[in-house]
């Protein structure tokens, strides 16, 4: 793209908003433009490209270029241990819609955990010497100090799941909420009376959004919430193996059982195999996700679909824009934007 390197009319350099408003546009798509991606129209293109050409604006990241601050490097930082990273399908799924749309760019990427106290310290020093552009945080918990450090450090961030509803980060995530409600209606529907969920984390704001959408169901649909119903997990197969026997000792009566992830609910079914519970027949099982493990599963899962990949490429295109804002981050605006995808339920034959 050619550009006019002068400053504006005024004598100081024209700003990212100032071109997206004369090109009636958002900042956003201002910066894929300057970043070269494909996923911009050519009509919108051309009308960045003439108000690059008559402000005289020198793209950010040339201008931060020149100036040696800019690593043209972005972080993906997992707060988890690596054997969680690999053993759960939704990880792939981020990284996969990440990697997909840093492909149109010339960021590099790097993968970094922090599962554990010295994986923290480090990484810590290594923000500190402002080493990366950018940070997406995956699978944060919510009492995790790395939101609170980024900010200290003003370093652009966004982060997969808010840690509550007031999240300081700007955040992208999926109807949790509509999602939890969604799989309990469907099996309400089905007749099922004793209806049980197994948790994910209880840190996890995404997990209480989802109790909350089951509860509600619940009670929308006259029923009273059974505490006793309600077992806790947290993520893992063999968490959904734990308290799926936990359940069938506690309530035997259980005919229904929502997973809040495909992982515990391959775990739930192991048992109910074992404990002679046919499925749906006896038990009828919905899991979360529908990641591979739910196409896979005999029978056929039915599973609450995030659409993780998108999630992905959402949250690049966040971090893009806070790079982009010229200034420290409280100067971007009071209220951090909040992304939230939908869900969608996919049934299939374990309901």
């Amino acid at each position: 793209m050619a550009v006019n390197a002068g400053r504006g009319r005024n004598g100081r350099r024209p700003t990212l908003e100032e071109v997206a408003a004369r090109a009636g546009v958002g900042r956003g798509t201002v910066s894929r433009v300057i970043n070269g991606s494909p996923r911009v129209s050519d009509a919108t293109r051309a009308a960045v490209e003439a108000a690059v050409a008559e402000l005289g604006y020198v793209p950010n990241t040339a201008a931060r270029a020149l100036a040696a601050n800019r690593t043209d490097a972005i972080a993906l930082v997992v707060p988890e241990p690596e054997t969680r990273f690999f053993a759960e399908p939704y990880f792939s799924d981020m990284l996969r819609g990440v990697g997909a749309e840093l492909s149109d760019t010339e960021m590099q990427l790097l993968l970094i955990f922090a599962g554990n106290d010295r994986e923290r310290r480090r990484l810590a020093q290594y923000l500190a010497a402002h080493r990366v552009d950018g940070v997406l945080l995956v699978s944060v918990h919510a009492h995790d100090p790395l939101p609170d450090l980024l900010l200290q450090l003003d370093i652009p961030a966004v982060i997969s799941g808010p840690r509550s509803e007031h999240e300081a980060l700007p955040s992208v995530d999926s109807d949790n909420y509509g999602g939890g409600r969604s799989a309990v209606e469907h099996l309400i529907d089905r007749g099922r009376a004793q209806i049980a969920t197994i948790t994910g984390r209880v840190d996890v704001y995404g997990a209480q959004r989802r109790i909350d959408g089951y509860r509600d169901a619940l009670r929308e649909a006259g029923r009273e919430v059974d505490e006793g119903l309600i077992l806790p997990g947290d993520f893992t197969e063999e968490g959904g193996r734990r308290a799926m026997t936990e359940l069938l000792a506690r309530r035997p009566d259980v005919d229904a059982v929502f997973a809040e992830s495909d992982v515990m609910a391959a775990g739930a079914r192991q048992v109910l195999r074992e404990a002679g519970r046919r499925i749906p027949d006896d038990v009828a099982l919905v899991g979360y996700d529908d990641s591979a493990i739910a196409r896979h599963m005999d029978p056929p899962l039915t599973s609450v679909r995030q659409p993780i990949e998108e999630m992905g490429r959402a949250m690049i295109d966040l971090l893009q824009d806070e790079i982009a804002a010229p200034g420290p981050s409280v100067s971007r605006g009071p209220a951090p934007r909040q992304v939230v995808l939908p869900t969608e339920l996919v049934v299939r034959a374990s309901s």
